[in-house]
């Protein structure tokens, strides 16, 4: 049946995960990823330290390739390693850490540990972190303490397909430690998010309309000056013609009042000459 072919293939995949996996545990191992190819099986592994998966001279990875081939009747499997690009959004390789510091540390510092991650990951852009660390920390009851920060989606398409997730254990004296950490990566497409688009006409209108004031202005500039000289010269003409009807009207003016005081004058003395001879 085709059915349990494809369930064979996915069960092989997952078993060559999980062997991966535990042979690289301390080497900062994230994912692994299975493609067929017709040259054979490619198995591509992500890891923040890639140096150690390789070798000197590629001693760890042959070896690898050697039993993977005969554990898993692989045909000619190719391993391909790809580094992680931030290691702070990558789910698995924290928890992983959280793990390591726990073993090192002892359960005692357990919240310094969670809220120093917590803080390394939201200062590298995440949205938001949540840290269940449950077991018997710090007493010998058992107990889960959260630790969290930020914006996680907890339900929907989103909280399965996009928000990133890790799980680890550890192993204490008292027992063992388990650890799940979700990330919510900034890249994150929400379908709650709504991002309004201006209309691009509008914005041509505008464009052409302060176009056209740029272009007039300078020929209203020079309209204004134009208008103003033919004015300022206008006036000066008037003030001209009046100062040169002031100079010709004074010498004529003169000369008539002479004339017509002349006569008046003559009368007087007339008067006055007859009046003495009366007298006389």
């Amino acid at each position: 049946m085709i059915e349990r072919k494809f369930v064979s293939q996915k069960i092989k995949e997952f078993q060559i995960q999980e062997f991966v996996a535990e042979n690289l545990k301390r080497v900062g191992h994230s994912q692994t990823k299975i493609q067929r190819t017709p040259l054979g099986d490619k198995i591509i592994i992500y890891a923040s330290r890639p140096g150690l998966i390789v070798g000197r001279h590629g001693q760890n990875i042959k070896a690898l390739t050697i039993t993977l081939k005969a554990k898993f009747n692989l045909e000619n499997p190719q391993i391909e390693i790809n580094e992680v690009e931030d290691v702070n959004l990558d789910a698995q390789i924290v928890a992983e850490r959280i793990a390591n510091s726990l073993e090192r540390f002892g359960p005692q510092k357990f919240k310094g540990i969670g809220h120093k991650t917590m803080h390394d990951v939201m200062s590298s852009g995440a949205l938001g972190v949540e840290i269940l660390i449950s077991g018997k920390i710090p007493s010998s009851r058992a107990k889960s303490w959260r630790f969290y920060q930020g914006y996680l989606k907890k339900c929907g398409d989103v909280a399965v397909s996009d928000v990133r997730k890790g799980e680890a254990s550890a192993l204490l004296k008292t027992g063992m430690v388990g650890i799940k950490i979700s990330i919510m990566p900034p890249d994150i497409q929400l379908p709650d998010k709504i991002e309004l688009i201006k209309e691009p006409v509008v914005e041509e209108a505008k464009e052409e309309s302060t176009d056209a004031k740029t272009e007039e202005k300078p020929e209203d500039k020079k309209e204004i000056e134009s208008e103003t000289s033919k004015s300022e010269e206008g006036k000066e003409d008037k003030k001209e013609e009046s100062t040169d009807a002031k100079t010709e009207e004074k010498p004529e003016d003169k000369k008539e009042k002479k004339i017509e005081d002349k006569p008046e004058k003559k009368a007087k003395k007339k008067a006055s000459t007859k009046k003495k001879e009366d007298k006389k």
